[in-house]
């Protein structure tokens, strides 16, 4: 058994390897425009057999392609299909970052745009209000789904098997660390079209979400209000739900999804 985990243990550390030295070939091309077998050998220090194996697997995917000086790559079209993710992702902030500037102004508050990442919601873009002058700057920043606004109303719109793949973890004395009570809360949050956190991921710092629709109708993010418990009062967030709603709409409309009276 320890000698068929030692072997698993190796195949596992050569794969990561492999893995790490096909990016390095890629960002070495990215940087030089194009480049020769024995030139990338060279800058990652590996045989000249082993560049050629690693730039066939991506020419393969499409990651790489020959010049048309042969013997030389550069990067493939292949490249434009993983980048669409990150592409559309970045037309949500841009698209709706008009709303989120008019909803920073009209609450007063931080708003934010964040979609789902694996079991994380990730927020893209960040707009602060008038009153939110030291606000925390969570662009980049991957957040629990279970205890943030975003995350939760992500959470109530994405399939269920993905409640079993989160850990509740407890940040603070408020956070959901119940499935059941979780559960509860989103379905919630899908009735009401909102969903609230009240310091459950940081003492004193309450907040707001409404999901934004694809031209779909699918949810593909969320638009958030946050700000200190003692301003963004728990009937605060309520009143300002409607406004949130709206500002989702709108968003959502910016992406293609057409509205039901």
């Amino acid at each position: 058994m320890y000698g068929g985990y030692s072997c698993a243990m190796g195949n596992e550390s050569g794969g990561v390897q492999s893995v790490d030295r096909a990016i390095s070939v890629m960002e070495i091309l990215a940087r030089k425009g194009e480049a020769g077998v024995s030139e990338i050998a060279a800058e990652i220090d590996v045989h000249k057999s082993t560049a050629f194996r690693l730039l066939g697997a991506l020419e393969a995917r499409g990651l790489v392609e020959q010049a048309e000086d042969r013997g030389k790559y550069r990067l493939g079209f292949g490249l434009i299909r993983l980048a669409a993710g990150v592409d559309t992702q970045l037309d949500i902030a841009q698209r709706a970052r008009p709303t989120c500037h008019r909803l920073a102004e009209e609450l007063g508050e931080t708003v934010n745009i964040a979609v789902l990442r694996s079991v994380y919601a990730v927020n893209l873009d960040q707009v602060r209000g008038p009153s939110a002058v030291t606000a925390h700057n969570w662009v980049g920043q991957l957040t629990p789904l279970h205890a943030t606004s975003s995350g939760k109303i992500l959470l109530a719109h994405a399939d269920p098997a993905l409640l079993t793949q989160i850990t509740l973890e407890r940040f603070t004395t408020r956070t959901i660390t119940s499935l059941p009570d979780l559960e509860k809360d989103l379905t919630t949050a899908q009735s009401r079209g909102y969903a609230t956190t009240l310091e459950e991921l940081e003492e004193g710092l309450n907040a707001v979400a409404a999901p934004v629709r694809s031209f779909h109708g699918e949810v593909v993010a969320a638009v958030s209000v946050s700000g200190p418990a003692y301003r963004l009062t728990e009937q605060r967030v309520h009143e300002m739900a409607p406004a949130l709603i709206e500002g989702a709409r709108e968003i959502s409309t910016r992406l293609g999804h057409a509205q039901v009276s």
